[in-house]
């Protein structure tokens, strides 16, 4: 197995009354795709903002390439890249001179190391005397992307970065970010689309300050044992409601056109839900066993922390 590259220990951070970070123990090895996963106020932010020495831990500790976050806070910045989830660049700049301002905070250039980001900056060029601020969502993002790689940093923290962009960008991003990897730079990524963390070479899962599990994106799966269905039927409107009123429902929620339902005993009767929801006054009632994905592990996960269930 590959070195860490990047280790945190028992970190913790509070804003006033609030708990941004409780405990968090990780490590991201050399050349990943880590991805962090969780929903706004999961406390991906503060963590990003103190690995890349922005703020102080309360307390733990944590490490990039060996060097503490604190005390060895400026080595690590000439060799980290980051870019935070506001797009933050000068926005009465042109491409260029972003480009080449940020290259000059690291006292190199554009040409030192456009290897690295050439693939990106090609689709930025025709536009590269254009002012920054009046970019479209996807070049605002590459553009961003190339400014934190303009000095080869050892490793790369992007904060949400898909967040707003359309799709296609947000395919783009990804494949830009599969290239990057080649060229072992390892990747720290926070997202809130769950379709992002399949991506991700392993992923943890982050709510209220706390990380539930790390994994890989296969392996996450098997954590919380289930039985899973998807529901249809001809009124979904009030499906959910009546799942959840079933005496032995775990959970239920929307999923596209179904409702995921959990069953809370090991091997549920189909027959006896399907009558249930047609005593309920249901019809045309579908009901098909599938494998949890992604999202319904970080659901069933959120709920045992929450203590909705006494078991899962």
């Amino acid at each position: 197995m590959a070195e860490p590259s990047v280790v945190i220990e028992h970190v913790s951070k509070k804003f006033g009354e609030i708990t941004a970070l409780q405990d968090v123990s990780f490590q991201v090895f050399h050349g990943e795709i880590f991805g962090l996963i969780g929903a706004d106020g999961a406390g991906k932010t503060t963590l990003m903002r103190i690995l890349t020495t922005l703020i102080l831990p309360d307390s733990g500790q944590a490490t990039i390439n060996g060097r503490d976050i604190v005390s060895a806070y400026r080595s690590i910045r000439e060799r980290i890249g980051y870019m935070p989830g506001r797009f933050s660049l000068y926005p009465d700049l042109s491409v260029e001179e972003n480009l080449r301002f940020f290259a000059s905070v690291f006292s190199t250039s554009i040409e030192e190391n456009y290897d690295l980001v050439k693939d990106i900056y090609q689709q930025l060029e025709p536009f590269k005397k254009r002012r920054a601020g009046k970019l479209s969502g996807g070049m605002k993002q590459k553009l961003a992307l190339s400014c934190a790689l303009i000095h080869k940093p050892e490793v790369l923290f992007l904060d949400e970065p898909t967040t707003g962009v359309d799709a296609v960008s947000r395919m783009e991003f990804w494949q830009m970010l599969k290239r990057l990897k080649e060229q072992n730079i390892t990747i720290l990524v926070s997202t809130p689309y769950m379709d992002e963390a399949g991506l991700c070479d392993r992923i943890g899962m982050m709510q209220k300050g706390k990380l539930l599990a790390v994994d890989t994106p296969d392996e996450i799966t098997e954590l919380v044992p289930m039985q899973l269905f998807a529901i249809r039927v001809d009124q979904m409107h009030r499906l959910t409601e009546a799942l959840r009123s079933y005496p032995y429902s775990a959970s239920a929620y929307a999923f596209g056109q179904v409702v995921h339902y959990r069953d809370r005993r090991k091997h549920p009767n189909e027959h006896e839900l399907k009558e249930f929801l047609k005593v309920q006054g249901f019809s045309a009632v579908m009901i098909r066993r599938i494998n949890p994905g992604i999202e319904d592990t970080f659901i069933a996960l959120m709920e045992r922390e929450d203590g909705t269930h006494d078991k899962l």
